[in-house]
């Protein structure tokens, strides 16, 4: 341990430097490429003398992790539980749940993770274990002044009299093409046939790419509708019917699985619904039928289904639409002048 010290008055004090170890290397956020090339994110703290950790792997939502500890100074591991359901012949009771754990192993350098992957097969044969990479993912910049942000002219992406000419379905080749244009409306209608297996449908991305942005649309949803909005590839802003329910960060207008609203704004199930979103610095605000719910809000790491982990990408505006019938219309960007 070194030490600092002065001299005052004849006498030597002793100032104890703060106690550096080894495994706070491994402190910080990091931006994962997880083995199927999906992006992933992983979130390391130490908090009154202990480690705790949460992680997001490819979609859904951040999870906390079970159990961080370092086998050695230059190695991390983190273990993850999973639970999976076993039911009868019938498919409704519940008869036994099987409990396994993911182990990811991590060893730093810089701001580099090298991670290996350990999971149980299923059938009880062994480990399948993969290799990945993560990348540290650089300090928030402060809160922009939006007052001082200059936005160049603003393109349509779709508007009333619009078609899908700037846009592309992802996935087309093991998606079906749920999206349409009428009456000026964009429409994705993800219909499921009952008694027959579920069948996928695509989400919808611009062709171009942008950096930070004013965005403007309408979106409409049906009951139990859900969708999303991605901001440059990276950020779901949650579009779902979710009236009259507590905030949460899974309902309409949240930051998906990370940031709930800081109030109710959502309209009823089937009525048009208007979001104001500006997104500059790795901040986001955004306005829900002209209610500020976010306002200058730091964006900590990409949300499930990002197309990549790295924050620092131009990316396009996507539509999910693998879930359920949505509707967009006057899509409306204007790109930070540069």
């Amino acid at each position: 341990m070194k030490h600092a010290f002065s001299i005052l008055s004849g006498a030597v004090l002793f100032v104890l430097a703060p106690t550096v170890v080894a495994q706070d290397a491994f402190v910080g956020r990091w931006a994962l490429t997880i083995p199927n090339g999906g992006a992933g994110w992983l979130g390391v703290e130490k908090k009154d003398g202990y480690y705790d950790a949460g992680i997001l792997w490819g979609g859904g939502s951040v999870v906390p992790v079970d159990s961080v500890y370092f086998p050695s100074e230059d190695t991390m591991v983190v273990t993850r539980v999973n639970e999976v359901k076993r039911r009868g012949p019938q498919g409704k009771v519940v008869v036994r749940t099987q409990r396994f754990a993911d182990t990811l192993q991590a060893k730093v350098e810089g701001d580099v993770l090298s991670l290996t992957i350990s999971r149980p097969k299923r059938d009880g044969s062994g480990v399948t274990e993969e290799r990945f990479t993560g990348k540290r993912i650089a300090p928030l910049p402060p809160k922009p002044d939006l007052s001082k942000v200059k936005f160049a002219d603003a393109q349509a992406l779709f508007q009333s009299e619009g078609d899908l000419a700037k846009w592309a379905l992802m996935n087309a080749s093991h998606s079906a093409d749920g999206w349409s244009v009428k009456d000026g409306v964009l429409l994705n209608r993800a219909t499921q046939e009952e008694g027959k297996p579920r069948k996928h449908y695509g989400n919808l991305k611009t062709k171009a790419t942008f950096e930070d942005f004013n965005l403007t649309l309408d979106v409409r949803v049906p009951k139990n509708g859900n969708s999303g909005l991605y901001l440059r590839g990276i950020y779901e802003i949650q579009v779902a019917d979710t009236h009259d329910k507590p905030l949460d960060s899974h309902n309409m207008g949240g930051i998906y699985s990370r940031v709930a609203p800081s109030v109710m704004a959502e309209k009823p199930t089937g009525e048009w619904q208007t979001y104001d979103i500006t997104l500059v610095d790795r901040h986001v605000t955004v306005i829900l039928n002209g209610t500020k719910i976010h306002d200058n809000v730091p964006l900590e790491g990409c949300t499930g289904g990002a197309l990549w982990s790295d924050e620092t990408l131009p990316g396009p505006l996507y539509l999910q639409g693998d879930h359920t019938d949505v509707d967009y219309r006057n899509i409306v960007i204007r790109p930070v002048a540069k």
